[in-house]
């Protein structure tokens, strides 16, 4: 299985909400115009948790790592506003692995489906 799903796990810092919902629009932006491998890229946010998780499905890991590359401004921005945590399902690249050193990120390699 080539396919990468993620989850990413946004821990708004308080006072930081609205600042936080409007780097959202920029995110979509970027991905519409920049990441064809990029299949699913919602985003679900819980204010009264100070929570938004998004939830994410690339076609390989290297349209993970393009993502990366093409919302790095934005995603700095987002984490001076939140703690990030990840979690990745499927079986990431060795590059992929190397690239996401130093996040949060917990990994759970396919098993079984159809």
């Amino acid at each position: 299985m080539e396919q990468i799903k993620a989850t990413a796990l946004f821990k708004i810092k308080e006072g930081k909400l609205e600042e936080f919902k409007q780097l959202i629009p920029g995110f979509i932006s970027i991905v519409k115009q920049k990441d064809p491998g990029t299949l699913t890229y919602d985003w679900h946010l819980n204010e009264e948790s100070m929570e938004c998780v998004v939830l994410e499905i690339y076609t390989d890991s290297q349209s993970l790592m393009a993502h990366a590359g093409n919302v790095g401004e934005y995603l700095q921005k987002a984490i001076e506003l939140a703690d990030l945590s990840l979690e990745l399902y499927g079986n990431p690249s060795e590059e992929l692995i190397v690239a996401l050193a130093g996040l949060s990120v917990k990994i759970y390699p396919f098993f079984a489906g159809i």
